[in-house]
């Protein structure tokens, strides 16, 4: 079912003198709250922050984050592809929940999408797996053109991740007709490699496994 947005903008207009934080966060509250879908929003499945206390860099410049089980079988996963020949870097791990708000509204007033067409491409605040600090967006480091695009599909590194990411208890979120109606992303990959992240992605699994039968 299709969610129309139209009822996240009213009121803003009054707001707009609070300046441009005060808006996102008023956007923000009235997509969860006024539309009164607490349960998905287009698709999109409700998660929490993690801790920052509770994440571990994967990266040198400590830019990129995940929780620490998902941080060190993803640097493992690393170094068994190198092992390979392969050259996977990741891009974003955690993403918090005001960051969000920046990648979505932003962008969405940048480019003159609606929110309906924003969700398309990207979760609302609230919403993403990159909340939780067991997703992570990958790309090929000898195919750059190919970064968060749907090609990605086409480089020895999807590949790779294809035939070795469950050996690091990784999984590709948003597969090709996922039944969460997001659109593909060949990129993006989730740990659920314990108790903790596999009920943090339980109902998203649960979706995946009933429309696979």
């Amino acid at each position: 079912m299709v969610v129309s947005w139209q009822s996240a903008q009213v009121g803003t207009t009054a707001q707009a003198a609070n300046g441009a934080a005060a808006q996102t966060g008023l956007q923000s509250a009235l997509i969860t709250q006024q539309l009164n879908v607490p349960d998905s929003l287009l698709g999109h499945l409700p998660y929490e922050e993690a801790p920052a206390d509770d994440l571990q860099s994967v990266v040198a410049d400590n830019s990129i984050k995940l929780r620490p089980i998902a941080a060190a079988q993803f640097l493992d996963l690393l170094e068994a592809a190198r092992a390979d020949g392969v050259v996977i870097v990741p891009i974003s791990g955690f993403r918090s929940i005001a960051d969000q708000e920046q990648v979505f509204f932003g962008i969405k007033a940048q480019q003159g999408e609606s929110p309906t067409e924003r969700a398309e491409v990207s979760a609302p605040p609230g919403y993403s797996e990159h909340h939780t600090g067991y997703a992570v967006d990958i790309v090929d480091g000898e195919q750059s053109e190919t970064d968060l695009e749907i090609s990605f599909e086409g480089t020895e590194a999807f590949r790779w991740m294809q035939q070795n990411a469950a050996r690091f208890n990784f999984e590709l979120s948003f597969p090709r007709d996922n039944a969460e109606g997001i659109s593909y992303e060949p990129w993006h990959w989730r740990f659920v490699g314990d108790r903790h992240s596999l009920e943090t992605f339980f109902k998203a699994r649960q979706l995946a496994g009933s429309n696979q039968e």
